[in-house]
């Protein structure tokens, strides 16, 4: 359970752009980079198809209005700092960037076993409502350097999860957020166990 104060570290954006991945020219707007940070606490705009300045390249994986926004525990960050190190994708003791998981807002306080479906972040000019965990792809692999990537989010559960906009508005780097719950029916860690389980048996 993370002990962390709720507040938003980094809002993070990126364009479609082709990467190599596989042999395959691929449109991926998953190199996300700060647009907004605790050092330069920008305002950036939120609508109800997602952050000002991000484009999505597959709306199967993240975009329309279910998914928004994706959000990842910066709690998690130490994790897949150390992995990549062990692959060799990064020098030991390389802190990761913001936005590298591919994430739009890069959170503390809020970890998977804590978020349900349902449950409302407020921030003091901007509402976002969970809807659904990240399933990992190729693109995931990809972006960080080595090929166990999705098999390691798979089994450790960092999924962290998707938001649509209740409310559109603002949002700054280094505001908290109030996490009002929902009906507290489905929680994102077990479902995204459940959506692992199904993929195995594809």
């Amino acid at each position: 359970m993370s002990l962390l104060p709720r507040q938003l570290l980094s809002v993070n954006v990126a364009q479609a752009e082709r990467w190599e991945i596989e042999g395959r020219s691929i449109l991926s707007g998953i190199g996300k980079r700060p647009v907004s940070s605790v050092t330069a606490p920008q305002r950036i705009a939120v609508r109800p198809l997602g952050v000002e300045g991000d484009e999505q390249a597959d709306l199967t994986v993240h975009g329309g209005l279910s998914k928004a926004v994706y959000a990842y525990p910066h709690e998690h960050y130490a994790f897949w700092q150390t992995v990549r190190a062990q692959a060799g994708a990064q020098p030991w003791g390389e802190a990761l960037p913001h936005g590298m998981l591919g994430e739009n807002l890069t959170l503390t306080g809020l970890l998977e076993g804590q978020a349900w479906i349902g449950d409302v972040l407020v921030f003091p000019d901007c509402t976002l409502a969970i809807s659904e965990p990240r399933q990992p792809c190729y693109k995931f692999a990809a972006r960080m350097g080595f090929p166990q990537a999705v098999k390691m989010m798979a089994q450790s559960g960092f999924c962290g999860f998707y938001l649509s906009v209740r409310k559109p508005g603002t949002l700054a780097a280094g505001e908290a957020y109030e996490l009002v719950p929902g009906p507290r029916e489905v929680c994102i860690a077990e479902l995204f166990r459940t959506k692992m389980r199904g993929r195995k048996a594809d």
